[in-house]
């Protein structure tokens, strides 16, 4: 049994991937302890994940004493990205009180996992750089600078896209994988197999998802405006035949500008149906959405690609260390 814990949890989406994988060699899972301040989020978590008599379901991390957190072998959490205070760099681990992170670093050193996997947006690299010529920005040192010379964890970081694993979705992301043990990890290169979008889309769906003559020319003629001003923003609009989209984000429930889907017919492009939206990300048709279309859109935006976090649990187990 691999007891873990799931820390800024959202829908449950790295969860779901750590879940998958050690299934696939029928090794039974535990989730102890999870952590979700948004009361939507935690909605939709509990109607997919049901709570058991010992599993804990706590809102506000920083209002929860780290001694009452189980023991766990695997520490799993997908944080805001915070920089964190110049005036006290300098002071290890104590420089990173007052942000989430602390509490993932915080509960690393009472509670001592084997095993962490956390997920950020690619701008955790550059948060807070100084130095234009530097690799990293100072948010991402002293991350690893914690991590590794304060909690002795072996740590490994790459930057993965979602459209390499199955996915149709151009989505960058990094994910941090930590080891009490010196182990031979690599993170996985993807797959090969091609995408498309068509393979996410519904076959039906509701005209309320067309967007409005008013806002589809406000978005032809932004883009113009923009590009005749040398700028960039855009719309992004694909069809059935795309091999992929851009990131789905938590604002697309604006304006959908991200991700439009070309309709023909003389109709105007559409939006993401919700459920297209967790096709997206890897969730599967079984997923109960039970808030609204707003917010789940919010919560598939912010949420992980299910098959990356898959693959990266697969890597680990393929090692017969977990």
């Amino acid at each position: 049994m691999v007891k873990f814990i799931d820390l800024f949890a959202g829908i449950g989406g790295i969860r779901m991937g750590l879940e998958n994988s050690l299934k696939k060699i029928s090794v039974e899972s535990d989730c102890v302890f999870s952590s979700e301040i948004d009361k939507y989020s935690r909605e939709t978590y509990l109607k997919n994940f049901p709570n058991n008599s010992h599993h804990i379901f706590n809102e506000d991390i920083n209002e929860f004493k780290v001694k009452d957190i189980p023991d766990h072998k695997i520490l799993l959490a997908g944080f805001p990205c915070q920089a964190f205070s110049q005036a006290g760099l300098g002071k290890g681990f104590e420089d990173t009180r007052g942000t989430l992170f602390y509490n993932i670093a915080n509960i690393l050193k009472e509670k001592k996992p084997d095993f962490f996997l956390l997920e950020n947006v690619r701008g955790l690299l550059s948060n807070n750089k100084i130095n234009k010529k530097d690799k990293f920005g100072e948010t991402f040192k002293k991350i690893l600078e914690i991590l590794q010379d304060d909690l002795k964890y072996n740590v490994h970081w790459e930057i993965l896209n979602s459209r390499d694993f199955g996915l149709p979705q151009n989505r960058k992301r990094v994910y941090i994988l930590g080891s009490r043990e010196n182990i031979n990890y690599s993170f996985p290169k993807g797959i090969n197999k091609k995408t498309s979008v068509g393979k996410i889309l519904q076959k039906e769906v509701d005209d309320k998802y067309t967007i409005s003559d008013k806002l589809w020319t406000g978005f032809v003629e932004r883009k113009k405006r923009n590009k005749e001003n040398g700028k960039g923003f855009g719309y992004g609009i694909v069809d059935e035949n795309s091999q992929y989209t851009n990131t789905i984000s938590a604002r697309y429930y604006k304006d959908g500008a991200e991700i439009l889907i070309e309709q023909g017919g003389g109709k105007n492009p559409r939006r993401l149906t919700p459920r297209e939206a967790a096709n997206l990300q890897g969730f599967p048709k079984s997923f109960i959405i039970p808030v609204s279309d707003n917010q789940a859109y919010k919560q598939f935006g912010n949420s992980v690609s299910i098959n990356v976090i898959e693959s990266i649990f697969d890597n680990l187990i393929d090692l017969e260390v977990v």
